[in-house]
């Protein structure tokens, strides 16, 4: 019977109005701290997740999550190969490559660049690279047509556009009577794309047909490798150990953190530092609660004696005092999750207004990956934030609350 009289009291206590009204504002403060510190909390990850999703479309749209090859850059049983990594039930689809570095050149301006050999149709199955064409389409790459599709970048720098011919110069040599020659070949310019991350993919690298490299590189009827797409990009390091078991010695299963993992783990690493940071705000505003509780608990020094002789328990006084501070915590972590949704999902269109309104430019597609502020809102972390707050408002509720459980009736009573 003590417990729902113990509730009630710290309701009843909560909803008072108290003659401190400095108490009262202390109160008052707590709770918009807690408010304000997961409004900030919940807006800021949205906001660091925006990001995160559009780096990993930017970088997986491009880029394949898992690419096998072997000891000697070469495979000649490409669709045996093919087959096999399609019986995988994480591989959605598989695509041969061929890939090599070549200097591009074009009325005196040189470039470097990675060229790809790809198959059209099996390429759009792993990438999203027809989508990236600004200029002309990916399937102008047609077998012996020698035609050539350029990163935006690396299309400016060599000041040619679609239908401009290009001259391709691999790494390989030729015999010839007047000596040792490189290897070089016209190519025409019938695309051009933008990928638009900052990981040089737009200055670095071109595609041509898959039966135009092997010509280039003479390969016959080799291939250098063959990209694959799963469903979990994450799981990619757990999926390359084990066709490591199941391949020959001589494969090679590489994957995308081999390339981009440590920035990926850097990214989560400044989430998280992000994250334990910003607690700090609502772990400010929740020891407010103590201050609060512990005058509180001074003023109803009189009130505590008389319960304690009508027979109330120590853990019914702490049980009071718990419960007041709880409904600080509570409504403070309700307002502010209702706040930093309603922000985080705004937060885009807010700042595109502020920035139409005063003329100013917050995120520079030239210097960041995007020009507008992604936010993506995550039930995880609304979860995480909420389950943090109640915590850390709970815990500053125990010393003042244990404090009022040791009060002795005849010492408070003394002066009453």
């Amino acid at each position: 019977m003590f417990r729902p009289a113990a509730i009630f009291i710290g309701l009843r206590y909560t909803r008072a109005k108290r003659r401190n009204h400095f108490i009262s504002f202390i109160s008052l403060m707590s709770m918009i701290g807690i408010a304000l510190g997961i409004i900030v909390l919940i807006t800021v990850m949205s906001v660091m997740n925006g990001f995160d999703r559009e780096i990993e479309n930017r970088v997986f749209s491009m880029w394949p999550p898992l690419t096998v090859t072997s000891v000697t850059n070469s495979i000649s049983n490409s669709h045996e190969l093919q087959t096999l990594l399609l019986h995988q039930p994480d591989i959605t689809a598989v695509a041969p490559y061929i890939s090599g570095q070549i200097l591009i050149t074009n009325s005196g301006f040189v470039s470097p660049a990675m060229v790809n050999g790809i198959e059209p149709k099996e390429e759009q199955k792993i990438s999203q690279l027809p989508q990236k064409m600004v200029q002309g389409v990916l399937a102008s790459l047609k077998p012996h047509s020698f035609n050539i599709v350029l990163g935006e970048e690396l299309a400016n720098h060599l000041e040619v556009i679609v239908g401009d011919k290009v001259t391709v110069v691999t790494p390989q040599v030729s015999l010839s009577p007047a000596g040792v020659i490189p290897r070089f070949k016209r190519f025409t310019v019938t695309g051009i794309f933008r990928a638009g991350s900052g990981f040089g993919f737009d200055m670095g690298l071109a595609y041509i047909n898959l039966a135009d490299a092997q010509k280039l590189f003479q390969m016959n009827s080799l291939v250098t490798g063959i990209h694959a797409s799963i469903k979990n990009v994450y799981a990619a390091p757990s999926l390359s150990l084990q066709l490591a078991k199941e391949l020959a010695p001589t494969a090679r299963i590489m994957n995308w953190t081999d390339q981009f993992g440590p920035f990926f783990r850097a990214v989560q690493l400044e989430k998280t530092t992000m994250f334990m940071v910003l607690m700090l705000i609502i772990a400010v505003a929740a020891f407010n609660l103590v201050c609060t509780l512990v005058m509180v608990v001074n003023e109803k020094e009189a009130d505590i004696a008389i319960l304690r002789t009508f027979g109330a328990t120590p853990r019914m006084i702490m049980t009071i005092f718990v419960v007041q501070g709880a409904v600080v915590g509570v409504i403070g972590t309700l307002i502010g999750v209702v706040g930093g949704i309603a922000l985080a999902t705004h937060v885009t269109p807010i700042v595109n207004f502020i920035q139409n309104v005063f003329h100013v430019q917050f995120l520079a597609s030239s210097v960041y990956f995007v020009d507008f502020l992604p936010s993506e809102l995550q039930a995880h972390d609304i979860l995480k934030i909420s389950i943090s707050a109640l915590v850390l408002s709970l815990l500053a509720t125990l010393y003042p609350a244990w404090h009022a459980s040791r009060t002795e009736p005849v010492e408070a009573l003394r002066y009453e």
